[in-house]
């Protein structure tokens, strides 16, 4: 038995990170019905086609999940929303506050209802401020946090490479339905969870922030080398890219030894962290390490207890040799085929998991109405009227 086994989760969802939170809800045993548009679906489905009839993103974020093709503004769409509101244990919405209104499936509305719902709205911005109506997408958010300012080489800014502002929302979201859920089994109370894209990505932004604060200006940027800590970053090989990550005195002393540079322990400039930050240039410039094999420098580095790994390419992590031998790697269905994914990273001694498919358009809508008890002429009446 799963923890959330018994629990439904009902999501007014699209995109990255509702979607990724109710991934994590479904992935630990919860029945989650998604709610999507008749003809084109949550939109994510179409950003690439990379997995079969879906794109990653899509494939990614909605394994094990119902797919209920519904249109929520259609006239008769209010009243199936009700009745799925009745089965559910938890409601998660991420239209924007004004939509959600309109269509009453506020947090306000359906608790009104409801009071032991736990009801999650995730907003771009959050009501009130001047950003309230303003669009909020991932890089938007990155943007408006400081972190693409902070990202990137000297005076070239970049963009994560993943959708990490709809990841930490989806992420506190997980958390934050989990602690709901505890809260009402104690008390018999359900909540009302608000939280915005921005402020997710606000509180991860929380330590260099507080560098800037501390010290009056932002970290500089420095391309895949760490701004207050060296050597940390990529240094080439003959055959490749090892990334360095020497975070204290003691291994760099360590790695001193290893080059046979004694020198290098002793040198003022490179003495502390500060000094060698200070002086990243000089100490780069004595760093070379073309002439060692990427496997031959990382097994001395490894000998002599000195933080670093092998920089790959993305296109390698499902052969990667720990996830290989940890036997990671699973095959999840999707529309059109399957696809080599990842198992979810927490392994439990009190359950288990099993891949599930990534739904199809629509797939579960007849489904779902009939364990609402809709009869099969009630079925097709809606379908008849486009509302399904």
């Amino acid at each position: 038995m799963r923890p959330l086994d018994g629990v439904t989760v009902l999501s007014l969802e699209q995109a990255v990170a509702v979607p990724y939170a109710t991934r994590l809800l479904a992935d630990l045993g919860a029945r989650v019905i998604k709610v999507e548009r008749p003809g084109g679906g949550d939109f994510a489905r179409h950003y690439d086609s990379a997995c079969g009839e879906v794109s990653s993103y899509f494939a990614w974020a909605n394994a094990g999940k119902q797919s209920l093709a519904l249109d929520l503004k259609h006239p008769a769409a209010g009243e199936v929303v009700r009745d799925l509101v009745a089965a559910a244990d938890v409601v998660l919405c991420n239209l924007s506050p004004a939509a959600a209104r309109r269509l009453g499936v506020d947090a306000d509305s359906l608790r009104r209802t409801k009071p032991e719902l736990v009801v999650g709205e995730l907003s771009g911005y959050g009501d009130p401020g001047p950003y309230a109506t303003r669009k909020a997408f991932d890089a938007l958010v990155q943007s408006e946090a400081g972190l693409i300012a902070l990202t990137g080489q000297d005076d070239v800014t970049a963009r994560a490479g993943i959708s990490v502002a709809d990841i930490a929302a989806g992420v506190q979201l997980h958390a934050a339905v989990l602690a709901a859920l505890l809260h009402r089994s104690r008390t018999g109370e359900g909540a009302t969870l608000r939280l915005t894209l921005f402020e997710a990505m606000a509180e991860w932004m929380h330590q260099p922030m507080l560098y800037a604060a501390g010290t009056g200006r932002a970290a500089p940027r420095t391309g895949a080398h760490h701004p207050s800590i060296a050597p940390y970053g990529p240094f080439p090989c003959a055959d490749g890219t090892v990334h360095l990550a020497v975070q204290n005195d003691p291994q760099w002393r360590r790695l001193c030894r290893l080059l046979d540079r004694p020198d290098l322990a002793e040198d003022p400039r490179f003495t502390t962290v500060a000094s060698r930050v200070a002086h990243r240039p000089a100490l780069h410039a004595e760093l070379d390490f073309t002439a060692w094999t990427t496997e031959g420098l990382l097994r001395a580095l490894d000998d002599a207890d000195v933080p670093a790994a092998l920089t790959r390419s993305v296109a390698d992590l499902p052969e990667h040799p720990q996830l290989t031998a940890r036997d990671r790697r699973t095959t999840v269905p999707v529309p059109g085929g399957g696809v080599t994914a990842l198992r979810p990273p927490v392994d439990s001694t009190a359950w288990g998991w099993a891949p599930e498919p990534v739904p199809a358009l629509g797939e579960h809508t007849d489904h779902v109405l009939r364990d609402l008890g809709y009869p099969p002429e009630r079925i097709a009446d809606l379908r008849a009227r486009s509302a399904i």
